[in-house]
């Protein structure tokens, strides 16, 4: 079964699970067509994330596609240059890239099949074209005057006779084609072996062709969101150093499950945190729909928020069990009122004091748009930005929850001769010297992408998540709370009105917040929003069917029941199986 947020990339999975192929060749050949069917959403140059489990082991295990700080990346750089945030666009805002190095590895370990085969998909799009999805097009034309002004060579790639495509135009990216043929080409002369293909084009990747292109171009000062021009600080041998990791999973229990995240790099321990929270309260309190219910996840979301801003990060000294302890869990829960908190209250885990960036102390309150299920692009290139994700759980039970991300198209001009840019998770460094997210070389950004995996009785049993920033965790709270409280099925649990709080810090440029701000569904319903309105929550209303992109899978590991639920929402999901 496959879940995904294109409906082609869902069709290649299924196409690689009917070939023979299991779960982790599916979610590459997905991850590779979501590089050109959704280029606003995701790209090469960016980064994934995964929580798998094999069906020989169900340990769950982390997925680490997230390529860290360059070599050059130091706090003095950026303030050298008289910048106070590091910008959301443009060549300075680059991580390492990830995301290919990290599919590769997981195909050479975990998969059955060959690298052409697994690639063969995205290069029959990228070479032969596919319909531009709508929003994809309205993203170039945001575009359209950087990339003439700015990014010649975005303009290249994306604009036809000085226009942007349409909705639905065929576009191909001839470019990137050449590069995964090319990646395949050097594979194969490694010889018959398939895991020395695969390490054979990881090493074109990350010391080949790819880097030395890479290289080049990050040294050509382009504009990116601080309005001015900066050259980029990625290099051959930054992304030589690099390779994809796996890491054990942070799990914690919730009444009948254990759920299954990242670590504190990652924004994944907001999910678990809240869920601790929350598990000792009546069911009629986890209820989404009512306005106890949304009272009182959003105040815990906010409380969780607030220890992500303190405590995330890839330091090596967050107190990631400090935050999950029973007591700190009960101090938390302890803050909960009857009306909103406008306050941003990080906790003290372990008596530790906590300690935030200066942005975030004096930071004025901004008007933030309603939802973030498409990126916002703003006259510079800044995006508040999106995602992709992709679930497969196969017969044999493998199961995966992936969320890439990151190259947007609208991240950085496109590299010459690639066909695809890098990306800008880099914004989510601060500048501030001795946080936990404060920037530095070799450090992962404190990312927001946030896959799940969900356990019973020690066996995966649910694969789940969702595009959306900062909105992530918030949308898989209350699809987990649905689902595993109200026994809402896959598809009731995504198709229910959907909220979130915008009183947190913003993690993409140029990091504001809105005190109080929760944007809701219509569908939530006239006097449940009246409550919550009533209680202190400044409400926006996002339209009847705006927020979240949830995909799920599941595997009944009893009866080996498979099933699959997509979001509806902008008509874009799909979720198939056979």
């Amino acid at each position: 079964m496959v879940s995904s947020t294109h409906w082609l990339a869902s069709q290649s999975a299924m196409a690689e699970l009917e070939a023979g192929g299991n779960a982790f060749d599916a979610a590459a050949a997905a991850a590779f067509v979501l590089h050109v069917v959704e280029p606003h959403l995701n790209g090469a140059g960016g980064e994934v994330p995964a929580v798998f489990a094999t069906a020989e082991d169900p340990t769950p295990v982390v997925l680490c596609g997230q390529g860290p700080a360059p070599s050059g990346a130091t706090r003095e750089h950026y303030l050298d240059l008289g910048l106070d945030l590091i910008p959301g666009s443009g060549p300075i805002a680059a991580a390492v890239p990830g995301a290919v190095d990290a599919w590769l590895l997981l195909v050479r370990d975990h998969g059955t099949r060959s690298l052409r085969a697994v690639l063969s998909y995205a290069i029959g799009y990228a070479r032969y074209g596919h319909p531009l999805l709508p929003r994809a097009a309205e993203t170039v034309a945001s575009m359209a005057s950087t990339f003439r002004d700015h990014w010649p060579t975005s303009a290249q790639l994306w604009l036809r006779d000085d226009r942007p495509p349409g909705a639905w135009e065929r576009v191909v990216n001839t470019d990137y084609a050449d590069v995964l043929e090319r990646l395949v080409t050097e594979g194969e002369a490694a010889g018959s072996d398939r895991a020395a293909q695969l390490d054979a084009a990881r090493r074109a990747w990350g010391e080949g062709f790819v880097a030395e292109a890479v290289d080049r171009f990050q040294k050509v000062a382009h504009r990116d969101a601080s309005g001015r021009d900066h050259a980029g600080l990625v290099t051959g041998a930054d992304l030589a150093a690099f390779s994809a990791t796996y890491e054990p999973a942070l799990v914690r229990g919730f009444r009948d499950v254990e759920v299954a995240k990242t670590a504190a790099w990652g924004q994944g321990p907001v999910l678990l945190q809240s869920l601790a929270m929350l598990e000792g309260l009546p069911d009629a309190a986890l209820d989404p729909s009512s306005a106890d219910g949304a009272h009182t996840a959003a105040e815990v979301l906010k409380l969780a928020f607030a220890d992500r801003e303190a405590w995330y990060g890839d330091s090596g000294q967050v107190p990631v069990d400090a935050l999950l302890e029973p007591a700190y869990v009960a101090s938390r829960l302890a803050l909960l009122g009857a009306q909103a908190s406008r306050e941003l209250r990080p906790g003290r885990p372990a008596g530790h004091e906590p300690r935030l960036p200066e942005h975030v102390l004096h930071a004025r309150s901004l008007d933030v748009p309603a939802g973030l299920g498409e990126p916002t692009v703003g006259r510079h290139g800044d995006t508040r930005g999106d995602t992709c994700h992709v679930d497969v759980v196969d017969r044999w039970g493998n199961i995966i929850s992936a969320t890439p991300s990151g190259g947007w198209l609208q991240s950085s001009p496109t590299v010459p001769g690639l066909g695809f840019c890098l990306g800008s998770r880099m914004q989510m460094f601060w500048l501030d010297e001795g946080l936990a997210s404060t920037v530095a070389p070799g450090k992962r950004p404190r990312t927001t992408l946030s896959p799940t995996l969900v356990l019973r009785d020690g066996l995966p049993y649910l694969a789940c998540g969702t595009p959306g920033g900062d909105q992530q965790d918030q949308w898989q709270l209350l699809f987990l709370l649905r689902h595993l409280v109200g026994g809402l099925d896959l598809q009731e649990a995504i198709d229910a009105p959907a909220f979130h709080t915008t009183s947190l810090p913003a993690s993409f440029y140029p990091r504001d917040m809105s005190p109080g701000g929760l944007v809701a569904e219509d569908r939530l319903g006239q006097e449940v929003l009246t409550e919550l309105a009533a209680r202190g929550h400044d409400v926006t209303r996002a339209g009847p069917w705006s927020l979240g992109r949830l995909c799920a899978v599941s595997r009944d590991p009893a009866t080996g029941l498979l099933a699959a639920a997509a979001n509806p929402r902008g008509a874009q999901g799909y979720a198939c199986g056979r």
